[in-house]
């Protein structure tokens, strides 16, 4: 199976109908994608946003090779410098901005700026490379950002849902789905399950916040 990469074309399942930003929407809500090198941020953000994503990609060099390590993605031609951008309509008044951040660690102290502001984030991960997530979820804890795991389908090895939290060290409360960043309905169910996580984080500290 061909990875899913951000250079992969996306195949959506329905036809492409993107529609402009409607007059009445009045919430925009900050959603950041982070994971590794390579696990297909760009693919994930390309595929669910209704509108032409902006990208800051740009194509990897010989010279790169002796910063990044390419070991595990030689398909890979280009590479995101700063972040992506797409947005996508929850309702007729709710928007989802979506960022996606640069997986290089030369390119990490970018990320505590994308999460400034941050209503929460997905951790895309490659399941033949789980130690690169670690900085992400670190991150994302130390911020207090709340976050789901999707494990991106590249073809690999099956794991077990509970292999992938014991090697994430996941807490329980964490959603952890299965994903295809190419599929942009596929990528819909992922921040579905992000809004609905959110949305009972919310309720369950409801009475806290009332004292």
């Amino acid at each position: 199976m061909d990875s899913a990469t951000s250079e992969d074309s996306v195949t959506p399942e329905t036809p492409d109908t993107r529609t402009p930003l409607g007059a009445s929407a009045d919430n925009g809500l900050k959603i950041v994608v982070v994971g590794g090198f390579g696990v297909g941020k760009t693919t994930l953000v390309r595929s669910v946003s209704e509108i032409r994503p902006l990208s800051t990609e740009e194509t990897m060099t010989r010279a790169g090779e002796a910063v990044d390590d390419i070991s595990e993605v030689r398909g890979k031609s280009a590479t995101t410098v700063a972040f992506d951008f797409g947005r996508i309509s929850l309702d007729t008044r709710n928007i989802l901005y979506l960022f996606g951040a640069p997986g290089q660690e030369r390119f990490w102290f970018l990320w505590d700026r994308l999460f400034a502001g941050t209503l929460g984030a997905v951790v895309l991960v490659d399941t033949r490379r789980i130690d690169d997530s670690w900085y992400a979820i670190d991150r994302l804890e130390r911020h207090g950002t709340p976050f789901i795991v999707a494990c991106n389908d590249f073809g690999g090895p099956a794991h077990t849902p509970e292999q992938i939290r014991e090697a994430l060290d996941l807490d329980p409360h964490v959603p952890l789905i299965d994903c295809d960043a190419r599929s942009r309905e596929s990528s819909k169910r992922v921040l579905i399950t992000l809004v609905e996580h959110l949305k009972s984080l919310y309720v369950s500290r409801a009475p806290e916040l009332a004292l």
